[in-house]
């Protein structure tokens, strides 16, 4: 049970057959010294911490170590059921009477789905400079409006400068349509699902999300380097996992999914 003053920090849920082990050395949320252990129950386990009650948590650093033990659990192998970033309960008398012994039978299949299974994500940014000379090529009057700004003064041409910055963000979202597509045909058929986000600036082509069996991670991977060197000097992509799997969680939790038939 916590001591007074502090609750538990609710990590994610992973099967039973985790050793003690494979969590001692992870970092914690909300106080480093803290130790990050295992709470059991009827073959599944809440991986968990103590934080100080009052503290606030958000910052940067508590993300990423949230997100660090996670990943490490997901990198080990067995599935694990990530929970969203400030998940914290009484102590750990509610993480078996209440959160595990409630959540049971969600739990257990979810689990079951994401064996063999891990998340992973690439985000690909498009060579500035690289993309804009295209633009240029593809686009006569995008041309036109380049020369024509540069036979004026700097303080004119406020009306051509609008009309090329429109032309040159409407190419480039349909260049980022167009792409986002040819990365997923090139990585779909290595994954079982997939995500992708909208990019959050205007260099950014996708962050998308791959549900990957095991077996196929190898083929996955070949494939993600084959399409960087395609792009290579045009787009830069990072290939980021194995992952927890952040989104395809509440899919395998759902009843009447995959499995259940």
């Amino acid at each position: 049970m916590a001591e007074d003053g502090r609750a538990c920090y609710v990590y994610g849920v992973v099967t039973d057959d985790r050793s003690d082990e494979s969590v001692k050395d992870l970092p914690a949320v909300g106080d480093p010294e803290a130790p990050v252990t295992l709470v059991r129950h009827r073959g599944q386990a809440a991986v968990v911490s103590e934080v100080p009650i009052g503290k606030p948590l958000g910052t940067p650093e508590d993300l990423r170590t949230h997100a660090r033990v996670l990943d490490s659990l997901a990198e080990q192998g067995p599935p694990v059921l990530p929970f969203r970033f400030g998940t914290v309960v009484r102590d750990t008398a509610a993480v078996t009477d209440e959160l595990l012994a409630e959540g049971h039978d969600d739990f257990a299949r979810g689990l079951d789905r994401l064996r063999g299974r891990s998340q992973l994500t690439v985000r690909a940014r498009y060579e500035q400079d690289a993309v804009l000379r295209e633009v240029v090529t593809e686009q006569p009057e995008a041309r036109r409006l380049r020369e024509e700004l540069r036979m004026l003064p700097e303080e004119e041409g406020y009306e051509q400068r609008i009309q090329l910055g429109r032309l040159v963000m409407d190419t480039i979202d349909a260049k980022r349509s167009v792409d986002a597509l040819e990365l997923d045909r090139r990585l779909g058929p290595y994954a079982l699902a997939s995500v992708s986000q909208e990019a959050a600036s205007s260099e950014g082509l996708v962050n998308a999300s791959f549900l990957v069996e095991d077996a196929k991670r190898q083929a996955f991977e070949e494939a993600a380097e084959e399409l960087a060197e395609h792009w290579h000097g045009r787009v830069r992509m990072r290939l980021l996992g194995p992952l927890a799997p952040y989104d395809f969680v509440a899919d395998a939790l759902l009843e009447g999914e995959e499995g259940d038939e």
